[in-house]
């Protein structure tokens, strides 16, 4: 193999949890501004999937909830990370997401992509390093519901950024300690994404493919903001092959 190392975001790529994610989103945004407009006796203007995709998805919960009120014009106080769920600030609405996320993943539980299940299992018998790199602090429990947390030789997510002092995405720094804590270097390794953040990140950090998933019809965004190539699912790639094929293309 051309390659050595692919990490992996999880929400959207792995699991089907990005649109767990965005539903908790919106339930927690739409409160928060419904509530704003009726005590400012102001139009009610709710959050959308643009929003979310362009603000929001991908981000650590913090900086997503910060980039989205900028968007709006919105200032009010950080907080700390141990203010109450729901609390004015911007870590009590994040606190409020996140209580959102996990009562919908403990009632619905969590499915998985089967291509994407297909290709680890297949990367992992070629001897293939493989790492998860995501902005969730959820990220452990979420792999580990589905029994594929043993999968990854290296998981640096929300919980280890915090720990590490690591900035989130567009910033390369999830996806490059992923890498060094697999002995591998960006050159000889691919980032596997479907958020725009995600795809700026690879794109950063000189990875020798950043591929993008388009499981919003935003091909065009991912292609724009860095993704060397853009597909819908990937089953639309021949396997460990055909993900060979493009990165010695990505090289050419």
């Amino acid at each position: 193999m051309a390659f050595e190392t692919v990490i992996f975001d999880m929400d959207g790529v792995i699991t089907k949890t990005a649109i767990t994610h965005a539903a908790a989103w919106k339930k927690m945004f739409d409160e928060f501004l419904q509530a704003r407009a009726n005590r400012n006796n102001e139009k009610f203007n709710e959050f959308t999937q643009s929003d979310y995709l362009a603000y929001v998805d991908g981000k650590p919960r913090y900086k997503g909830v910060a980039s989205f009120l900028e968007s709006r014009k919105i200032s009010i106080p950080f907080g700390d990370p141990s203010d109450e769920a729901g609390k004015e600030t911007i870590c009590g609405l994040g606190n409020r997401k996140n209580d959102a996320f996990n009562e919908v993943i403990a009632r619905d539980g969590v499915e998985v992509y089967e291509s994407t299940a297909k290709l680890l299992k297949d990367l992992t018998a070629a001897g293939i390093k493989l790492g998860v790199a995501s902005s969730s602090k959820n990220c452990a429990p979420v792999l580990e519901a589905v029994d594929l947390l043993s999968a990854f030789g290296a998981r640096v997510d929300g919980v280890v950024s915090a720990e590490l002092g690591l900035h989130g995405k567009p910033e390369p720094d999830i996806f490059t300690t992923a890498c060094e804590m697999l002995g591998s270097t960006p050159a000889k390794s691919i980032v596997v994404e479907d958020a725009v953040s995600g795809v700026q990140a690879g794109a950063k950090g000189k990875f020798g493919l950043t591929l993008g998933i388009a499981r919003e019809n935003n091909e065009k965004e991912l292609a724009e903001n860095g993704a060397d190539f853009v597909v819908s699912d990937l089953e639309e790639i021949n396997g460990i092959n055909g993900l060979n094929e493009l990165f010695l293309k990505n090289q050419a």
